[in-house]
């Protein structure tokens, strides 16, 4: 399978709202249990990657109306919480396609021009006036 045999309303939201597979299994691990509060800590336990880009893939899917954030003294937790309907269908079958085919997922979210972190750190990138 090829990532141009993945739905057309998926591949769309994929490629509009997915910006990377670490942000993509963020939110998939989130979602796999909506009910429980996810800190940093145990999501970057659980995905293997480090605190503070853990820190940056929840505060964006956050303002992304993915999942909320709740206040827990010091450090928030997190919650899978779609901001619309719409959303939360959309992640249902992201999530099952997802989990039958994988590698065109990825291959078209790595396939993606450029990703928002990528256009934020251009836009701080100092350019030689001439």
């Amino acid at each position: 399978m090829n990532r141009d045999s993945i739905p057309n309303d998926l591949r769309q939201f994929i490629l509009e709202r997915i910006e990377s597979v670490a942000y993509l299994e963020a939110l998939l691990l989130l979602r796999s249990k909506p009910d429980a509060p996810w800190s940093c800590e145990a999501v970057a336990n659980r995905l293997y990657i480090d605190q503070k880009q853990t820190a940056e893939l929840l505060a964006r899917l956050d303002a992304d109306g993915f999942v909320t954030a709740a206040a827990a003294e010091e450090n928030p937790v997190y919650r899978y919480r779609p901001a619309t309907a719409h959303v939360h269908q959309m992640v249902e079958s992201l999530a099952d396609f997802y989990g039958k085919h994988l590698v065109p997922i990825t291959n078209l979210i790595h396939s993606k021009p450029k990703n928002r972190v990528q256009e934020f750190a251009d836009a701080f990138r100092l350019r030689k006036d001439k």
